[in-house]
């Protein structure tokens, strides 16, 4: 019998369409909690002055509307843009799984990408979905739960 090695994070990735290891280990947190979430399959558009454009999440955890980007490098085209999807979509709970949040943005500047996230009010965290994030409830399940209550006393 031949021995069959295990596959390699990249391997992974592409058989089961992660770009790269921590979005795997993104995935397997979130299914080893049995979080319910789609894999790069929702897209926000927005405006980059005069063109529109797509915005794909890497993961929207749909019971808890809270859309998930990983990020190891930081661009400074990616937080360009991140800025403008929060400008267009306020609505939308958008947060980062960096690999090391207190990277700086770029070897000159101080700034790291937590306080970068801080100045424009993005949640975040290092390595992990930090189990608070699934435990919150989303502002449509306060509001059902609000009716209900408020149903309650009427009856």
């Amino acid at each position: 019998m031949k021995y069959k090695k295990p596959l390699t994070s990249k391997q992974v990735g592409l058989k089961y369409g992660f770009r790269s290891g921590l979005e795997i280990a993104i995935s397997q947190e979130l299914d080893a909690n049995k979080v319910k979430y789609k894999y790069e399959k929702v897209k926000l558009t927005y405006v980059k002055p005069q063109k529109a454009h797509s915005y794909t999440p890497d993961f929207y955890l749909e019971h808890h509307d809270i859309y998930i980007e990983t990020k190891g490098l930081f661009t400074s085209a990616d937080r360009q843009k991140m800025r403008l999807i929060k400008e267009q979509h306020p609505e939308k709970d958008i947060r980062f799984i960096f690999s090391n949040s207190r990277s700086r943005i770029s070897k000159k500047s101080a700034t790291t990408y937590a306080m970068w996230c801080e100045k424009y009010g993005f949640k975040y965290a290092d390595k992990h979905i930090p189990l608070e994030w699934l435990k919150e409830k989303s502002v449509s399940q306060l509001l059902q739960e609000g009716f209900e209550h408020e149903q309650q006393f009427e009856n």
